[in-house]
């Protein structure tokens, strides 16, 4: 990747990343810290805009606005989710499907359920995908069960999973006997952003656990929705927090900008 970040600025188009970020969540700065360091240490400069929670809608639209039609920014992330005030469907089409490198587009959200390629995938779903396949974890004809069904991470993981062959059941907060859901799975992963939610007894025998989470615990440390030392002697493997997901989120981050400075900008990689 810092060859092409290379490529990109000695053509006179330095890769840029816009981080949009409004109010101050914990798991968001945690987030951001970890994707700025990593688009940052291969040369995409990373712009950060941060408004308060209060912002009126008008006025958070026409900044966003300004940011979408800057022509020196290739890739926006906006943080999710927004605050109750912010109409995040405007958000979503004003947004520039090619800067839109996390899939929070109309455009890119349809293709990904489409199949097309085109398209960005959301960072973190993505990354969920990339772990299974580093280690081989095989995913045709497997039980697959998902804990969340945001939008963000959720749904399009469930489709990504899906066209993997996975055998994919989605639960949620109304979903009857979770734990016996969570247990029929070989590769859990929970994404519903509740502290270690998913204990040992949620847990097969052997199964893969992917954590998505980020929450801040008491003690102001980061922790994710899976238990990691109750499920550790359980699992067949698990994916730590932090340490596990969130980098490989970052690294998609940066590759997926830098794939849409190429196209902006015409500059091959």
């Amino acid at each position: 990747m810092s060859t092409r970040a290379a490529n990109l600025t000695a053509a006179g188009a330095p890769p840029v990343l816009a981080v949009v970020r409004v109010g101050e969540r914990p798991d968001d700065e945690a987030y951001e810290r970890g994707a700025v360091k990593r688009c940052e240490s291969v040369g995409i400069k990373c712009a950060r805009y941060l408004f308060d929670a209060g912002i009126a809608n008008d006025d958070f639209l026409a900044a966003f606005k300004q940011i979408n039609a800057d022509p020196s920014v290739h890739g926006i992330l906006v943080m999710s989710p927004l605050p109750a005030g912010i109409d995040r469907e405007a958000v979503q089409a004003t947004i520039d499907p090619i800067k839109d490198v996390d899939c929070m587009s109309p455009v890119n959200i349809a293709k990904l359920f489409a199949g097309d390629l085109s398209g960005h995938a959301p960072c973190t779903p993505s990354a969920v995908m990339e772990i299974l396949r580093y280690y081989e974890i095989p995913l045709s004809g497997s039980r697959v069960t998902l804990v969340g069904r945001s939008l963000v991470v959720g749904k399009p993981l469930s489709m990504l999973l899906l066209a993997a062959n996975a055998t994919v059941t989605i639960c949620h907060t109304r979903t009857a006997d979770l734990t016996a859901e969570c247990r029929r799975a070989d590769v859990l992963i929970a994404a519903a952003g509740k502290a270690r939610m998913i204990g040992a007894e949620c847990v097969k025998p052997g199964a893969a656990v992917i954590d998505v989470g980020i929450n801040v615990s008491v003690d102001g440390s980061l922790c994710g929705d899976v238990d990691f030392d109750a499920v550790k002697e359980t699992a067949g493997c698990v994916t730590p927090v932090p340490g596990g997901v969130g980098g490989v989120t970052a690294a998609i981050l940066a590759a997926n900008t830098l794939s849409a400075a190429e196209r902006l900008t015409g500059v091959l990689a």
